[in-house]
């Protein structure tokens, strides 16, 4: 076999490979996966709550099981999804908290949305959207199940429904486990 044959034949191996690995990914949101964050500590993030005023430290939740949801008011899915998140926050009383974080959003933006789709949680500013770094955040919406003890259990991506939210919640209740979930594609721009 000549020289230039056998450097044409790795090129094409090396161009096979490559495409079988890229086709792989083909049909695939690459923002949607798993968070490193299941099984860890919630992150010692804080956000300015925005009807209650002032902050309010993630870790000062311990003791409840918290759903923390991070949506913004230009998410399409978030708008969808909202009306689940409000019967979910009814649906349990003290010991399980809902919080809404409002992603890469105008507070004036924020409060028109929950204006027109209505309030029933406590809802926060991340301000330079510190909450969603440390949440490792791809997009909205996600939404992150924290135990009592303050452990991340697992994370949605993509529009949480109530019967989705109550059978994880339902689960954590009773110490069961909770798994991770791709329901959809998530937003990262307007």
């Amino acid at each position: 076999m000549t020289p230039v044959r056998s450097v044409v034949g790795v090129i094409l191996l090396a161009a096979m490979v490559v495409g079988v690995a890229f086709a792989g990914r083909f049909g695939s949101d690459p923002r949607l996966g798993p968070s490193p964050l299941v099984g860890k500590q919630v992150p010692a993030v804080t956000i300015d709550l925005i009807d209650r005023g002032g902050p309010l430290a993630l870790r000062d939740l311990t003791g409840d099981i918290i759903v923390v949801n991070f949506w913004a008011p230009w998410c399409v899915p978030c708008r969808a999804e909202h009306a689940d998140l409000l019967a979910t926050a009814g649906a349990y009383g003290e010991g399980v908290t809902v919080l809404g974080v409002a992603y890469q959003s105008r507070e004036g933006d924020v409060g028109a949305f929950l204006d027109e789709l209505g309030r029933g949680y406590p809802v926060g500013m991340d301000r330079a959207s510190r909450a969603a770094i440390e949440f490792g955040v791809r997009g909205v919406p996600e939404t992150f199940f924290v135990g009592a003890d303050g452990m991340v259990l697992a994370k949605v991506s993509g529009p949480i429904d109530a019967a989705l939210a109550s059978a994880a919640l339902d689960s954590i209740l009773l110490g069961g486990d909770v798994d991770s979930v791709e329901t959809g594609e998530v937003q990262v721009t307007p």
